[in-house]
């Protein structure tokens, strides 16, 4: 039992180092945005700039409720407190920033942390491609309203016509996508399809890094249960649609927060009116979130936004300052909460 002990041990300080070394990475890689942003400070105003802190920690917290308040439904699911609620969120949030790994990383973590609430690894995958299949329809139905307020008060130059239809089709591409995973998850028979496509791929690769020395990474058996734990997820989801409410309308304020840090950023250099540029913007953004490493998808919203006609500086400060400040924001709030949450020392509550 001594060996077993010391083998987890050694794990866990061993994920605290690459994460520490991560998040080194990232500080590194984003060193000249932050003098950049230091310099620009002097043009904030800072009593807005505050605002900040509570909104980035109401939206931590409204993107845990998207997950809880459709879990409190389920009846094998231990009791959670709104303290961690939002720690979990943090902490998550904390992953998704430090762990470039286009959102896996963040579903790994997430898996693991809701496992002591008997939240199973299919449940939470369920809940993770739910939240972003909420954001991406609402960041959809966002860039639609900003769009016709563009064009209804000409502020659209007309070279730069070609971002709507690329805008509608670059959400609609991930609407489709997500639509294709329901499409495979709602039906038995093509799940268990899937699930053996990917028992082949992962052992195709295992044999590949092992250069044949191992068949197998992961049992089959595992995969299977946990596709199938997908499937039956989405199963009581549809078979109980009013437990989708909750995490909807968490959902449509998470969307709206994340708005909201961006147009915080821009009332702070006392440009206000570049809010529905910012709409079309995080729209396109959020494409990339999730899936592709961090970074892109500020790079992509700032060539939006000069693309709209949102004149260079103005727009590359704006993100570059937003990038910033919910940089360091994530780092300070979640890296402790992070590493206790390794070291199993959260603090989670044992209520049922």
């Amino acid at each position: 039992m001594a060996k077993k002990k010391r083998v987890s041990f050694s794990f866990r300080t061993l994920l605290i180092i690459l994460t520490a070394i991560l998040v080194g990475y990232v500080i590194y890689q984003n060193w000249p945005d932050i003098l950049e942003t230091l310099d620009h400070l002097q043009d904030a105003n800072w009593f807005v700039l505050v605002l900040l802190i509570p909104e980035q920690l109401f939206m931590y917290y409204a993107c845990g409720q998207v997950f809880f308040s459709y879990l409190k439904h389920q009846r094998n699911v231990k009791k959670f407190s709104n303290g961690e609620i939002l720690r979990i969120s943090t902490e998550l949030n904390f992953v998704n920033h430090a762990i470039p790994a286009g959102g896996i990383g963040g579903l790994a973590f997430l898996t693991y942390r809701l496992k002591p609430f008997n939240v199973s690894a299919g449940q939470s995958s369920f809940l993770y491609i739910f939240r972003y299949a909420i954001t991406t329809v609402i960041n959809y139905l966002q860039a639609l309203i900003a769009i016709v307020i563009l064009l209804a008060l000409g502020l659209i130059p007309e070279g730069a016509m070609w971002i709507i239809p690329v805008a509608l089709l670059m959400n609609a591409g991930v609407g489709l996508g997500l639509g294709l995973i329901i499409y495979i998850a709602s039906n038995k028979k093509r799940i268990n399809f899937f699930a053996i496509l990917v028992e082949r791929f992962t052992g195709w690769v295992t044999r590949i890094f092992t250069f044949g020395r191992r068949k197998k990474m992961i049992k089959d058996e595992k995969v299977r249960d946990y596709f199938a734990d997908i499937h039956q997820s989405l199963k009581i989801a549809k078979d109980n649609k009013r437990y989708l409410k909750g995490p909807i309308w968490w959902g449509v304020i998470y969307s709206f927060c994340e708005i909201g840090t961006y147009w915080i950023v821009a009332m702070s250099l006392g440009r206000p009116e570049l809010l529905p540029f910012i709409m079309v913007g995080e729209a396109i953004g959020s494409v990339f979130d999730g899936i592709v490493p961090y970074g892109l998808y500020e790079l992509g919203m700032a060539g939006v936004m000069i693309a709209l006609g949102v004149d260079f500086p103005t727009a590359t400060i704006v993100t570059v300052m937003t990038r910033v400040f919910t940089l360091l924001f994530t780092i300070v709030s979640g890296s402790v909460p992070y590493y206790q949450a390794i070291r199993g020392k959260n603090g989670q509550s044992n209520a049922n």
